[in-house]
């Protein structure tokens, strides 16, 4: 009896679910994803140029005002996955911080077009100053605000649009991060072949004027989509969950830890909350989730165990962002030198004058090609063998995408010493353009890897509270990776300037050709290869939540609804107890696997006990 009334009262949820959500509301994101990342990687690949010049910067300082003005917008990120979880919903937030991007790329086009608000030629490294200073500075700021905080929410706003604890959408989630990838890569196409070569060859307020009205379009359709999303409630601050187990594990610290983990505090009752099981990593943090006698518990006073994981989640993260960064410092050399490489090189291709910001072209045509048949053929194929909703874990798909970043950047330095020894032989005969298709073409493929893999581990293994926020640590990955190349091309000018016989920095002054950009590109190779070791300890090292959480379906139910049903369910203490046995059993069973979700066949044999569990509070 009981059984049937709750499914008579999932029968709205359960059709609410195939009405909202799906491939079909992540239509509208993939529009905003390509029109939004036409401007994006239009402006990533071309600024430099404009800030050599339009705004006559010299070359390290053009390439370090991008790294800085990227590596700000990566940052920014967080701002958006932040505001998102905690406060307001992830449409309203990215509609709110598009709004801002809009505006800021209106002040860029009007600077653009009027010649009194650009700087004179100075011959310094930067000649920008007063009114036109601010201006410039101003527009820049407020355009890594909207992009940042639209990249902070837009991604998790997708993913929410499936369930990844129903086996049929956790497929759909893991081919979705490769669909945005499409999307954005298609979008990127029109933007480094038709809009920079509107900026470079025609006028750069033009280009800007259509970066402008193409995100305008994005996110008006982002908006029209609103009846067909799943739009999940922002919860608790996730920063104060994580200081409140800091806190508490503190002041825990001198209290001995409980000789079995089942002591420690958790709560039940409410249903709506993931459960998280117990791991024997960091115990010190388990300090928090004690109850001392006498006491109340009260969120400054005492953390749930799931409270205390979800903190042990975003330490195990730590390391494998920390091991993408040099991948990204890498990313920023083909969006700043190689760029002023290809400037300096032959450009055309007939009668046609190629745009070097263009050039990134190759490698986004090979992965409009790759990434349909990644996922329509090898997916499915390695489906079958390892039996994961991806065909390969997250991990691997970045570990390949480290290894090409090596090889790519090994690749640079050999194709910078042949255009430099001609650009030296005969100046007027340089070497053509596309040579530099080798080394974008197989940084495409790694960072097809890298991207989609760190985008679907950090959505996966976020917990619920804090999706936002930990998909934001890609592209803090990748603002990390651009400051530091700031840093490296900083401290090699100044170290190299003073141990070289021309006492000249490897990446010094205006003349390409005299400087030792190769160095630095092999600086870069060698620094990777090292990383790929340091990422392969941390992978090896890091356990996945489903595998210590796989029997969370069997523990806590099906769905918040199911749970929420079962409180009205009630038995006496026997049974309380057999049901206890039965949960450890099981959890001891499966603390190994590493599956998505529960099977069938445990969920009805445990239905009923779950069912009543839900409404209880236990202090473990």
């Amino acid at each position: 009896m009981g059984d049937k009334e709750v499914k008579e009262e999932l029968k709205p949820i359960i059709q609410w679910k195939k009405q909202k959500g799906g491939f079909r509301a992540s239509m509208f994101i993939f529009v905003l994803s390509a029109l939004d990342n036409m401007g994006f990687v239009a402006n990533m690949v071309s600024l430099v140029l404009y800030f050599y010049g339009v705004m006559h910067f010299d070359l390290s300082s053009s390439a370090n005002t991008l790294t800085n003005f990227m590596g700000s917008t990566f940052l920014l990120s967080l701002v958006g996955g932040f505001i998102s979880d905690a406060y307001l919903n992830r449409l309203t937030t990215c509609l709110l911080f598009g709004s801002l991007e809009v505006l800021a790329l209106v002040i860029l086009t009007i600077q653009a077009s009027l010649n009194n608000l650009h700087p004179e030629a100075c011959g310094k490294s930067s000649c920008v100053k007063g009114g036109i200073a601010v201006m410039f500075y101003t527009s820049l700021s407020l355009l890594a605000l909207g992009m940042g905080g639209v990249r902070g929410s837009m991604t998790a706003f997708g993913a929410d649009q499936f369930d990844e604890k129903e086996p049929s959408e956790a497929k759909g989630l893991a081919s979705f991060f490769n669909w945005l990838l499409l999307s954005s890569t298609l979008g990127s196409v029109i933007g480094v072949t038709g809009v920079v070569w509107v900026s470079t060859q025609r006028a750069w307020h033009w280009g800007f004027f259509i970066i402008t009205v193409a995100s305008s379009i994005g996110f008006v359709t982002l908006a029209l989509g609103k009846p067909f999303y799943r739009i999940k409630v922002p919860g608790e601050s996730p920063i104060f969950r994580i200081l409140q187990v800091i806190v508490v594990a503190f002041k825990n610290k001198k209290l001995p830890l409980p000789e079995s983990n089942e002591q420690l505090y958790e709560v039940y009752k409410d249903a709506t909350l993931e459960k998280i099981a117990h791991t024997n990593q960091m115990r010190f943090l388990d300090k928090a989730a004690i109850l001392q006698e006498n006491t109340e518990p009260q969120p400054w006073k005492v953390c749930t165990v799931t409270q205390v994981e979800e903190v042990k989640i975003l330490t195990r993260m730590l390391p494998i962002l920390a091991s993408t960064i040099v991948m990204n410092t890498c990313l920023a050399q083909l969006q700043t030198f190689s760029v002023q490489q290809g400037n300096v090189m032959n450009l055309k291709l007939g009668s046609f004058t190629v745009p070097a910001s263009s050039i990134p072209v190759i490698p986004l045509l090979f992965l409009c090609t790759l990434i349909p048949i990644y996922e329509l053929f090898f997916v499915p194929f390695a489906r079958k063998i390892t039996k994961h909703p991806s065909g390969v874990t997250q991990l691997q798909r970045v570990g390949v995408g480290l290894v090409l970043s090596s090889i790519s950047m090994t690749i640079a330095g050999i194709i910078e010493v042949k255009r430099r020894d001609q650009g030296r032989k005969d100046p007027s005969k340089p070497i053509s353009l596309f040579w530099l298709s080798f080394q974008y073409a197989i940084f495409g493929i790694a960072d097809m890897f890298t991207l989609v893999g760190l985008l679907e581990f950090f959505y996966r293994e976020a917990p619920s509270t804090m999706k936002s926020l930990s998909t934001s640590f890609t592209f803090l990955s990748m603002s990390l990776g651009y400051f530091l190349s700031t840093v490296f091309v900083n401290v090699i000018n100044t170290v190299t300037k003073r141990i070289t016989p021309s006492k000249q920095g490897w990446l010094q002054g205006f003349d390409l050709n005299q400087n030792n950009l190769n160095l630095f590109y092999w600086f870069l190779a060698i620094l990777s290869c090292l990383n790929f070791f340091n990422f392969l300890y941390w992978a090896t090292w890091y356990k996945y939540k489903s595998e210590d959480d796989n029997s969370k379906g069997k523990d806590f139910g099906e769905t918040p609804l199911l749970m929420d049903v079962g409180r009205k369910h009630d038995d006496d203490d026997d049974e309380d107890k057999k049901d206890h046995n039965v949960k450890t059993k099981e959890n001891s069973q499966t603390s190994e696997g590493n599956t998505e979700g529960p099977s069938s066949s445990d969920e009805t044999d445990d239905g009923k006990e779950k069912e009543r569990k839900c409404g209880e509070w236990k202090h473990r």
